[in-house]
Order: structure tokens, then C-alpha cells, then sequence
């Protein structure tokens, strides 16, 4: 069974065939990662895709979007796009198309990882609980943020975690949020912790020192 699966996010939306084997493994291929800028709309996008992979594509697709998914239209925090899931499907010429959080995905696809899928980045390295609450996080352009409950049937829970309020703990985090409080008044976590977070901390950072610099955007700032 073959269908088609995107990511659509805040920079780049990226496209793949899934197929299922009979044993119920998951293999991609046609791997596709294009940028948002370039495109207009999600339909577009699919379309250039469908164009550049020189072969039908299947008549089913599951899309994770970087938004909740309820209601008759989305609005994604960090791309231009708009979507409405009950016309999807017709506008990519699909019989159907499922639509789902993109953090409660990733949480889906945490649960049936095994071990030896995961790398130790911090602490006893113990490996996931059998019975308990998993965060699943991922900075980006956003701050994706979904709950892993594990046990006999695992469960999903998606959340907006990464726009919860940015919470100082000392001084100098006092003075980042008074910098930032004044340039977005509203300063969630994923102003620091996303990608362009870097270069929200470099700014204000400057301008706790009294220091001229020149405006960098995170890329820069990584390179």
C-alpha cells in the first residue's frame, strides 16, 4: 500500500511515498524538500512535486501541518499558507487527504521506534517509560511540542506548548524579556528557543551591552 505523505512547516514543505510492507514496516522514497517562499499556496507545492516525480501518485495522502487541525480553516503561525481540510483532497486531485498536527506525527512515530532508534543526548539514558509522559520537542522555525503516553496503547496528545509564555529564572533573563517585551510585546518561548530565536538573543544581548552590531538572521549567525 503506497500513500503520499508531506511535513509542511514554517521554511520548507517536504513530500515522500510511503509504502507499507506486509510485515507493517514503513519505507519512504521520492523524498522531495521545497521552500515555502517559492510556493503559493500548499496546493502549488504539491503540484511541482507531483510534476517532478515522473510517476502517478498515490490517490491517498496524510499531511502534517505545523497547526492545530480542527476547525473549517487553518492558519499555520509560521507560513503564509491557508488550508481547508474538507476541500484538500480535491484540490490536490486525491480521493482523500487526513490531515494532523506535526508534533502529534512525530509523537506517532515515536511510539513505534525502538530502542536503538534513539540517541542519549542528556541524563541516565534509560530509554522511554512503559507507563508514563513523554515530551516530544522540536525547535525550528516554531517550537513544535506534543505528549507521548506510553503504556499498553500508547495515546497522542498534541499541544501548542511552544507558545507559552518565555518564564525568566534569574537576572540576565529578566533584562532578555524586557528586550524582547519591547520589540514583540507578547514573548513566547519559541521567540527563544526556535530558530530565529538565536537572532532575537543576539540583539538583545547587544543591546543589554550597549554594543552596536549589525542585524545577522539565525542562519547567519549559525554559519
Amino acid at each position: 500500500m503506497e500513500i503520499v505523505t508531506a511535513d509542511i512547516g514554517g521554511t520548507h514543505c517536504r513530500f515522500a511515498i510511503a509504502t507499507k510492507q506486509s510485515d507493517g514496516h514503513i519505507t519512504l522514497s521520492n523524498e522531495a524538500k521545497l521552500k515555502v517562499a517559492e510556493h503559493a499556496s500548499l496546493q502549488t507545492a504539491f503540484e511541482a512535486y507531483r510534476e517532478a516525480l515522473g510517476r502517478p501518485v498515490p490517490r491517498h495522502a496524510a499531511i502534517a501541518v505545523a497547526a492545530p487541525v480542527e476547525g473549517e480553516l487553518l492558519k499555520l503561525t509560521n507560513n503564509p499558507w491557508v488550508i481547508r481540510p474538507a476541500l484538500t483532497a480535491e484540490r490536490l486531485g486525491l480521493e482523500s487527504a487526513m490531515l494532523v498536527n506535526d508534533f502529534a506525527a512525530v509523537a506517532h512515530a515515536v511510539a513505534v521506534c525502538g530502542p536503538d532508534e534513539f540517541a542519549n543526548l542528556a541524563g541516565p539514558g534509560e530509554g522511554l517509560p512503559a507507563n508514563g509522559v513523554v515530551s516530544v520537542i522540536g525547535p525550528g522555525t516554531g517550537l513544535g511540542v506534543a505528549m507521548l503516553l506510553t503504556g499498553p496503547r500508547p495515546r497522542v496528545v498534541a499541544t501548542e506548548g511552544g507558545h507559552i509564555d518565555f518564564a525568566p529564572l534569574d537576572s540576565l533573563e529578566d533584562m532578555l524579556l524586557a528586550q524582547l517585551r519591547a520589540r514583540f510585546r507578547r514573548v513566547s518561548v519559541e521567540r527563544i528557543v526556535a530558530g530565529p530565536g538565536l537572532a532575537n538573543i543576539h540583539a538583545a544581548l547587544a543591546a543589554i551591552e550597549g554594543r552596536a552590531v549589525p542585524a545577522r538572521d539565525d542562519k547567519a549567525l549559525w554559519e
